[in-house]
């Protein structure tokens, strides 16, 4: 099968210091992958790679979304082709509605694909069909991006972004941190509503108990800068039970 996401003997540093030292990850579309890894590990800086974020600096390596090289694009070009990052600490933006400013992304994604603008009515339609969908109440959705909002509501509008932008490859970082168990369903019942065989989607988690709901097809080990296992969603049950040890060994 051949990979969406392909990653390549990746090197990335931050500032002066290696984090990414040589991974190598394929993930196919239709498919969920998870990785999971101690702190330090290299999780966030891999995901901050993969969307472009500035300041982390790619020394080595490749990564290929659809054979397209991915590192060569600007952090707007890799949404517009579809790559969605759900973050652990999602930004606030003080005077700009939710809806407004997701409108407004989706409309930049269209234009930069070349498709029409979703009219007004239309996204109001799809927006409260999401909202109703992801239990979220609507006039949330009214307030300022993130303002004053619990750290449920971050993740629930998170998710809400990512139903209503529906991207072709989703990378959650730590979406589950912090979470009750009400709002970690809603975090997988918004992922699972998205899988599909166009699309491929990588979970980057510290804990198991995100994985009990949203069920990966493979689960990687990134233990310093590279992966050092993979399996299947039985890993993420072994990791539970006996910790990162052995394979911060295995990495060093």
């Amino acid at each position: 099968m051949t990979a969406m996401l392909s990653i390549r003997n990746l090197h990335a540093t931050v500032g002066d210091k290696q984090i990414l030292n040589g991974l190598t990850l394929d993930v196919p579309a239709g498919e969920v992958h998870a990785i999971m890894g101690p702190n330090g590990a290299g999780k966030s800086t891999l995901s901050y790679v993969l969307t472009g974020r500035s300041g982390y600096e790619v020394t080595q390596g490749t990564a290929t979304l659809n054979g397209e090289d991915l590192l060569a694009l600007e952090p707007n070009e890799r949404a517009a082709k579809g790559v969605f990052l759900s973050f652990q600490y999602p930004l606030e933006i003080p005077g700009v509605p939710a809806l407004t400013f997701i409108r407004t992304a989706l409309n930049a994604q269209r234009k930069a694909r070349g498709e029409a603008e979703i009219s007004a009515p239309e996204f109001l339609k799809k927006a409260r069909a999401t909202a109703t969908a992801l239990k979220i109440d609507f006039d949330m959705l009214k307030r300022a991006l993130n303002v004053g909002f619990s750290g449920g509501e971050k993740t629930r509008m998170e998710i809400f972004q990512m139903a209503m932008l529906e991207p072709r490859f989703l990378i959650l970082d730590e979406t589950d941190s912090g979470l009750d168990i009400d709002a970690l369903k809603i975090v997988a019942a918004g992922v699972n509503a998205l899988r599909g065989p166009e699309r491929g989607m990588l979970v980057i988690t510290h804990y198991q108990r995100l994985l009990d709901y949203i069920k990966p097809d493979r689960v990687h080990v990134l233990s310093a800068g590279r992966i050092v296992a993979s399996g299947g969603p039985e890993l993420a049950l072994q990791l539970e039970a006996e910790g990162y040890d052995r394979y911060v060994q295995v990495a060093a």
